[in-house]
Formats: C-alpha cells, sequence, structure tokens
C-alpha cells in the first residue's frame, strides 16, 4: 500500500510540474513572445522564406513604434494570415513615391535594406508621386523585395491594433542567429 501511495505522489508531483512549466510557456507564448515562421519572399535580402524569428508583443508597450522597425501584423484581408513587413510612416507622416524612391515627410528614406527600387501597383493605394498623410492610429509598412511584396502600396495603413509584436531575434537558419536591428539612423525613427 505504502509504495502505490508512493508511485500515485511521484506521478502527480510530475503532472503538477507539467502543468506548472505547460502555464508558463502559454503565457509567455500569448503574452510576451511569439516564434514565426517567414513565409515567401516579401522581406528579401534580409529575411528568408523559411527563417525563423521570436516577435516580442511587449515591446510597443514600453515604447512607440519605429520607422525601421520589422514588424509582424494581421494580414489586412484575413486576419488569420501573418505578415512580415517593415514600418516605414508613422501617424502623422506624408509619405510618397517618386521615380523608384520613398520619401517621409518629404525625404528620402535611406532605403539600403531593399532589394528594389520601389514601385506602386496600377490599382493600389500608393500612386506615383501622389503624397499621403498615415492617419492616427495607423501604421505604413513595406516588405523589403519590393517587387514582390504585398503591402500598404496595395491596401493602404494598417491600424496599430493589427501588429502582433516587433521582430528581434532570428533562431534559424544557424549561420544567421541573432538580435535584429533597425538600420536606420536614429534621425530617421
Amino acid at each position: 500500500m505504502k509504495l502505490v501511495k508512493g508511485i500515485i505522489d511521484f506521478v502527480m508531483d510530475i503532472l503538477e510540474t507539467v502543468a506548472f512549466i505547460g502555464s508558463i510557456f502559454i503565457v509567455i507564448y500569448l503574452f510576451i513572445l511569439t516564434p514565426n515562421q517567414v513565409k515567401g519572399a516579401s522581406m528579401e535580402p534580409n529575411f528568408q522564406d523559411g527563417n525563423y524569428i521570436l516577435t516580442s508583443r511587449i515591446t510597443y508597450r514600453f515604447r512607440q513604434p519605429q520607422r525601421g522597425d520589422v514588424i509582424v501584423l494581421k494580414a489586412p484581408s484575413n486576419p488569420d494570415i501573418e505578415y512580415i513587413k517593415r514600418i516605414i510612416g508613422l501617424p502623422g507622416d506624408t509619405i510618397m513615391i517618386k521615380d523608384g524612391n520613398v520619401y517621409v515627410n518629404e525625404k528620402e528614406i535611406p532605403e539600403q535594406f531593399t532589394s528594389a527600387a520601389t514601385n506602386v501597383w496600377q490599382d493600389g493605394f500608393s500612386k506615383e508621386g501622389v503624397p499621403f498623410t498615415v492617419p492616427a492610429g495607423d501604421l505604413f509598412v513595406m516588405g523589403d523585395n519590393r517587387p514582390r511584396s504585398s503591402d500598404s502600396r496595395e491596401f493602404g495603413p494598417i491600424p496599430e491594433n493589427s501588429v502582433i509584436g516587433v521582430v528581434f531575434y532570428r533562431y534559424y537558419p544557424v549561420n544567421e542567429v541573432g538580435a535584429i536591428i533597425n538600420p536606420l539612423p536614429l534621425s530617421w525613427r
């Protein structure tokens, strides 16, 4: 009888430990950080299809979004799909795309992180040479691989509340493991 009680106590201790660790994992996953996988080519050359990244869900509780931040957001057309994009414009910023360049508040943004000139889509939101002011509570986002990115040029600005979090770390592939650094100079953020 003592042996059975000892086994039951041992099993209960293990179950309590598993439940405790599982609870911590769920809290971290839902409220603090989330692993994501990059799908598609919209962020090349900086993020490749199949890269694994960590997204902080709490960073924007402590600071405002900045131009150049890489974020994960809910797709405007289907909130069950997640996009990875870079913030280009903040609320109140005036964005203009002209001759393949992006202008924020009438200054050309230094985009050494893009893979190609910035185009506009024929039936898209952004028009060549036409300025647009980002409304309060919204962000203007673009992929780094401009010809292959569905982004604010196509669907317009996104609500800030559609942002899941800011990408802060890449953990796969092994040769690219490390922190994700905002490439824009501080004066542009």
